[in-house]
């Protein structure tokens, strides 16, 4: 079933969603099914799995010449969502990036996708590799989220690369999200840039928006309030996440580019432990979640970061 569907057969009650990471290579599927299991109680209709681009490793060959490997630290998205589409009868929502992919691959897995019943994907541009300040598109592959959306969007209606198919778009077509960034994405010049670029997206078929994580519900209502002022009206879920260590008040801001309110920062700086950071942060997001469901918020969309503890006492507080 398609996000968009799920949100509107809950009739205004808010839903509870999550997002997981694959194990690294060499784990197995056990790892994913252990973050999952404490959280099936609260119903998810859906769960995203994310996908990291691969990475190089300089191999040195004879004679000492370097030579340059491209590697993959976890295995991607599509056999992951089948199994858990499986076993626990969800809806999974797979992300698809621009880096990595040529559009020959992009498509093998739209289609993979596609026939395995696939619903939804989330569709982003993906981060630069760990060795790289920039991002750099795939030779071949797409440079932009809206190019890679648009790639979507094109087999939906049956057109592919290098053919087109007559196909009943309403039974194949696949439900899009895109992301949302409620403090600006931090490579756009300003906020407005941001919405022009997000509005391009929604334009072009976008059909929800997931949010960056954010500590201030403030930023939220005013991104939702802006968007609407920008005639966006599809579905924006919130992504949240708990602090569950003091080294978070650097790590997050710099990782994904967000502020944290003076109120939360001064008390994780006050916490005399560990323990007392995990539980002031579990303690925020349990009160943050429960304004955002007074506010309306279609779904309440957490980052396990492979760790569903933190998680699941939020949802036993709120759902």
């Amino acid at each position: 079933m398609k996000i968009t569907e799920h949100i509107q057969n809950a009739k205004g009650k808010t839903l509870f969603s999550f997002e997981l990471l694959p194990p690294i290579k060499g784990q197995s599927i056990r790892n994913i099914y252990n973050t999952i299991d404490p959280l099936m109680e609260f119903n998810p209709p859906f769960i995203d799995v994310t996908y990291h681009r691969e990475d190089y490793i300089y191999k040195e060959q004879p004679g000492g010449l370097l030579q340059k490997v491209a590697y993959r630290k976890r295995p991607g998205t599509v056999a992951i969502c089948a199994a858990i589409m499986s076993k626990y009868k969800v809806d999974a929502v797979p992300h698809l990036i621009c880096g990595g992919f040529t559009k020959e691959e992009t498509e093998n897995a739209l289609i993979d996708l596609q026939f395995l019943g696939i619903d939804n994907v989330l569709v982003l541009r993906g981060d630069p590799r760990q060795t790289e300040k920039t991002f750099y598109p795939t030779p071949g592959g797409h440079e932009y989220a809206s190019d890679l959306l648009q790639h979507v969007v094109d087999m939906n209606h049956g057109k592919y690369l290098h053919e087109n198919i007559d196909v009943a778009t309403d039974q194949n077509s696949f439900c899009i999200g895109v992301a949302g960034y409620p403090e600006k994405h931090f490579e756009s010049p300003n906020l407005e840039t941001d919405f022009k670029y997000l509005k391009k997206k929604i334009d072009l078929g976008a059909d929800f928006i997931v949010t960056q994580m954010f500590f201030d519900n403030e930023k939220y209502r005013k991104f939702v309030e802006k968007c609407r002022e920008y005639d966006i009206h599809v579905p924006i879920i919130p992504g949240l996440k708990p602090i569950t260590s003091s080294k978070q008040l650097i790590s997050l801001p710099k990782t994904f580019h967000l502020d944290f309110p003076l109120e939360l920062s001064e008390a994780v700086r006050a916490c005399k432990s560990e323990k007392e950071v995990k539980e002031l942060g579990i303690e925020w997001l349990i009160n943050q979640s429960k304004e955002l469901i007074k506010m309306g918020a279609p779904v309440l969309h957490f980052y396990t970061m492979g760790n569903p503890e933190p998680t699941k006492r939020v949802a036993e507080a709120v759902f």
